[in-house]
């Protein structure tokens, strides 16, 4: 995931927008602590607290707010008439 750079925000779908939330997360933890080695140390103390957890639930959540956002919730266009 190292390389990977995100062209759109436009998925077809919601579980498609959902990857990519999980996708824009996980690159965020990776930008903000690049050394994979520390993140590894510091996994299982993390993941074992709820508020660390709900914590990243959380960041989820915004990126898939804005992921469908993006996407016009995924509804289909219809012409007001």
């Amino acid at each position: 995931m190292a390389n990977q750079t995100f062209q759109t925000l436009i998925t077809a779908n919601p579980d498609e927008g959902f990857a990519l939330a999980v996708k824009l997360a996980q690159k965020g933890v990776e930008v903000t602590q690049p050394s994979e080695e520390i993140r590894k140390v510091l996994r299982p103390t993390y993941s074992r607290d709820a508020d660390s957890l709900t914590a990243a639930s959380q960041v989820i959540a915004i990126h898939f707010q804005t992921v469908a956002a993006a996407n016009n919730y995924w509804r289909t266009w219809m012409p007001l008439y």
